[in-house]
């Protein structure tokens, strides 16, 4: 009579081999990958050897170790399953590509701060937070190129564009800086916007319009400020 402990049904029903000794083998070999490993070594060890041996565990089982084949199999998957939720707990995920950071205009360029202010409140007044925050954040970068404290140029990062801007504006640079990133958790997929995240740039644009930047030391050696936008003193 067969094993039932090495064989499992595929979708149509027909049973399908699973050696027991490669796929042990195979969970180890996955285990001991590095991407895993360059964390913490000494907790990822204890780590992987306590996944081994309950994999180990579980396929002795599911071979017929003192558990019939049904039962083995679910604990089989039972146990894949706690340690892929440990795993992507612990490391994440080890082998995604780190995020690929972009212009922060995109591929249609640059237009005028004002265009992108306008699209940005079209967007916010929709609900459409995601949307709203890019091209907010655009708004924002833009009018510092337009007043002359970014120059224009291609291929610049909201990061870029916020660590540059605030030597201009070192009062500013914490807060540019924390946009910067709103702006790339957002724009790249990893956090969801909202109307909080959309106020933050919204509000920060509006408070750089009113501040002078500093931009060179006098004789003195103490930072000048700038005029301010329209020539207030």
């Amino acid at each position: 009579m067969p094993n039932w402990g090495e064989r499992l049904l595929a979708a149509g029903g027909a049973p399908v081999t699973v050696p027991r000794d490669p796929a042990r083998e195979a969970a180890r070999d996955e285990l001991l990958d590095a991407e895993y490993h360059k964390h913490d070594p000494s907790v990822l060890k204890r780590i992987t050897d306590w996944i081994y041996d309950h994999i180990a565990g579980a396929l002795d089982s599911i071979s017929g170790g003192g558990t019939d084949g049904t039962t083995g199999l679910i604990l089989f998957v039972v146990v894949a399953v706690l340690i892929g939720a440990a795993l992507w707990w612990r490391l994440g995920a080890p082998r995604r590509a780190a995020r690929t950071v972009q212009d922060v205009y995109g591929a249609e360029g640059p237009r005028s701060a004002d265009q992108y202010r306008a699209d940005a409140a079209g967007h916010a007044a929709a609900g459409r937070w995601t949307e709203a925050v890019r091209e907010q954040m655009r708004a924002l970068v833009r009018a510092l190129e337009e007043r002359t404290l970014l120059d224009t140029r291609p291929g610049r990062t909201a990061d870029e564009a916020a660590t540059e801007a605030g030597r201009a504006l070192p009062e500013h640079a914490a807060a540019l800086a924390a946009a910067a990133r709103t702006f790339d958790d957002i724009a790249y997929g990893e956090r969801t916007a909202d109307q909080d995240a959309y106020r933050l740039l919204h509000d920060l644009d509006r408070t750089l319009e009113r501040t002078r930047p500093v931009l060179a030391p006098d004789t003195a050696g103490a930072p000048v400020p700038a005029p301010a936008p329209g020539g207030a003193a």
